[in-house]
């Protein structure tokens, strides 16, 4: 098949950029699987297994679409999809706050992601492992690591600060700042605080492979959570909420869930009764871009049947007033 990926953003991303990474991962697995593959984004480098259409400075999107595509999936700018006769479906890899009708072929990140929109249709994200560097397990473990933009509020890095002076250990804040405006004046000064801004590739890679595990505290329904997958493949168990994915992604096997701080802390205590390589092969083997591509995949030939992978409008099932869920 022919299969144009659309992504209003550059590709390969190399900080930050969930989104990116995964369409990226699924363009070059779908390529393995022998499909040609088309990406429509803002172009910053050359692609050796797909075609790259710059849409950088191009505002008829639509326009540049190839005809002779078999399936267009959509990853932003769905609103072109009717100006488009080619097959297509959606995916959604944030949250919708509005209780307005979707369209019949959104497919979500997670089983949680999709039952709070009424439906079953989802499928896991998955990364190219070959992207990341080999983990080392004889590294010596120290503190936590926190993965994230901790300029959203959402993800709680103020929560993850104090869990580590609790138990009196260190954390690596991957994604956010000492100092940082954007959430109202904030200074972090604990010595036992470490910021290391929007990293990304092999110094990412190697401040995760020498942590003992991810403090992950989110105080929003996460619709996936790539940072779960990638500590884990560096064999960190997962400390978090049990709110969104974390509940699927995260059994006990694999970390601890609480919206306690004082009960994440005790549990924080035991990090060394997990599994370093079970939780290593366990993200390897469950969260890989060709399983990923391989699910697509159905989605793709149910689109070209006929069929829809919603019989009903996906529409956000509950609101509620509070920004953030539960901590203590």
């Amino acid at each position: 098949m022919k299969i144009v990926l659309v992504q209003n953003s550059k590709l390969p991303v190399t900080l930050y950029g969930g989104t990116e990474r995964v369409v990226w991962s699924l363009g070059k697995a779908l390529s393995q699987l022998g499909h040609s593959v088309v990406f429509v984004c803002q172009k910053v480098s050359d692609c050796d297994f797909a075609e790259i259409i710059d849409i950088t400075n191009i505002t008829d999107i639509a326009s540049v679409i190839p005809k002779d595509a078999d399936i267009i999936h959509y990853h932003s700018n769905l609103e072109i999809a009717d100006q488009v006769n080619i097959p297509y479906i959606f995916t959604l890899h944030g949250n919708i706050k509005e209780q307005a009708p979707m369209n019949k072929n959104v497919v979500f990140v997670s089983k949680s992601h999709a039952e709070r929109y009424g439906s079953d249709s989802y499928v896991y994200n998955g990364l190219d492992w070959n992207d990341y560097t080999i983990p080392d397990f004889t590294v010596k473990r120290q503190g936590f690591h926190f993965l994230g933009k901790a300029a959203w509020r959402i993800k709680n890095v103020k929560g993850a600060i104090t869990i580590i002076k609790k138990i009196k250990s260190k954390l690596k804040v991957l994604g956010g700042y000492r100092f940082n405006i954007s959430m109202g004046i904030r200074f972090t000064f604990s010595p036992r605080i470490q910021f290391y801004g929007m990293i990304g590739g092999a110094a990412k890679d190697k401040l995760v492979n020498s942590s003992k595990g991810l403090l992950f505290p989110v105080r929003w329904h996460e619709p996936f959570g790539l940072a779960i997958i990638e500590s884990l493949y560096y064999g960190c168990p997962v400390f978090g909420t049990p709110y969104g994915s974390l509940p699927e992604l995260i059994t006990p096997e694999y970390g601890f869930l609480s919206n306690s701080s004082e009960e994440l802390a005790n549990a924080m205590l035991h990090v060394d009764q997990y599994d370093r390589m079970a939780c290593h092969e366990y993200a390897k083997t469950k969260f890989n871009a060709l399983t990923m591509a391989e699910n697509y995949l159905e989605k793709y030939q149910l689109i070209l049947s006929g069929k829809t992978l919603n019989t009903e409008n996906p529409i956000l099932k509950e609101t509620t007033e509070d920004k953030f869920l539960p901590w203590t």
